[in-house]
């Protein structure tokens, strides 16, 4: 099969076509024939030889596929072959043919493309666990989303906006704060030309926001305590502006936050199973009740990783960049 190997850590000329061995599903594992992979942050990462895969997991990149199942092991009776399935993976997105746990597999929604499930599990996964299952989101709550315009941001978004939830989001232009309003941002601020805190006080009567959502971390922690309310939430998935942050405890203490970190590649397959059946149960009928589907920036062939990551680099995307992969059939 084709895959995507990184090179040299490096830039995204070090991603380079190669053929290797079709993987065998492991225990409790299916083979999906890919159709779509999602491009993600921490792919961007691994390819710079900033995020290693865990022990055991294989080095090539990719987080999510969409795609058929073509194999089960032995005991595995959902998904069945010839399913369907979006599926939440450790690692090895980036080719023809990948190896998932079976409980981490999802049905295609029926009214979304492949290419749109291939872009659903990591951000899906990431959201949920973090704004709903630790964060406890609720409705007439108010969500502040850092990076609005992202794949994350966007599924926080769509996701916040069903379950009846206030959103303010930031973005870095104009055309990205349109973007977020479009989707259903109540409110969407130029980080490059505003204060976030000032304007999210303003734009809650002084309340300030129930749940944070940062993808950012550095000084931003100290910065989203102040434009939290009382008993205000802070989930902190990301850290594009630095891993070390200084924070006033006092002020942790007087406002009772709760401040929370979380990644989801480490987890347990159990751990991840337990997201997947949540999001079935409670997500997936909004595909087709609410017409939830995911924003779809730009798609490119398998082959063409290069140019999708260097897309992401740019941060000229909107949503979700995806690469279509293009299998032999049969599987070898």
């Amino acid at each position: 099969m084709t895959v995507i190997e990184i090179g040299t850590p490096g830039p995204p000329e070090s991603l380079r076509p190669a053929s290797r061995p079709t993987p065998q599903p492991g225990a409790g594992e299916v083979l999906i024939r890919v159709a779509a992979a999602g491009v993600n942050r921490p792919d961007i990462l691994q390819r710079k030889g900033m995020y290693p895969p865990p022990p055991g997991v294989t080095d090539i990149p990719g987080l999510e596929v969409a795609g058929e199942v073509v194999r089960v092991a032995a005991g595995v009776t959902e998904p069945a072959v010839g399913s369907r399935v979006c599926a939440l993976v450790a690692g090895g997105g980036y080719a023809q043919y990948v190896a998932a746990p079976a409980v981490q597999c999802l049905p295609v929604p029926g009214t979304l493309s492949m290419a749109e499930a291939g872009a659903l599990p990591e951000t899906f996964f990431t959201v949920y666990y973090n704004l709903f299952m630790r964060s406890r989101l609720r409705a007439g709550e108010t969500l502040l989303v850092h990076g609005g315009s992202s794949g994350i941001g966007t599924t926080a978004i769509l996701l916040a906006k069903a379950s009846g939830a206030r959103i303010i989001a930031t973005a870095g232009n104009a055309e990205k704060c349109a973007a977020c309003r479009t989707l259903g941002a109540d409110v969407a601020i130029n980080y490059k030309q505003e204060d976030f805190v000032a304007r999210t006080l303003e734009a809650t009567g002084g309340q300030g926001a129930d749940v944070i959502l940062d993808m950012v971390g550095g000084e931003y922690l100290a910065r989203n305590m102040a434009a939290a309310a009382v008993s205000g939430r802070i989930a902190v998935i990301a850290t594009q502006r630095g891993t070390k942050a200084e924070i006033d405890l006092a002020a942790l203490m007087k406002k009772r936050l709760w401040l929370g970190g979380a990644t989801l590649r480490p987890q347990t397959v159990a751990s991840k199973g337990e997201i997947a059946a949540a999001l079935r149960r409670e997500v997936w009928p909004l595909f087709e009740s609410q017409g939830l589907r995911p924003v779809i920036h730009a798609r490119f062939p398998l082959r063409e990783a290069a140019r999708a990551h260097a897309l992401m680099e740019s941060g000229a995307h909107i949503g979700k960049i995806v690469l279509l992969a293009q299998p032999p059939t049969p599987a070898a």
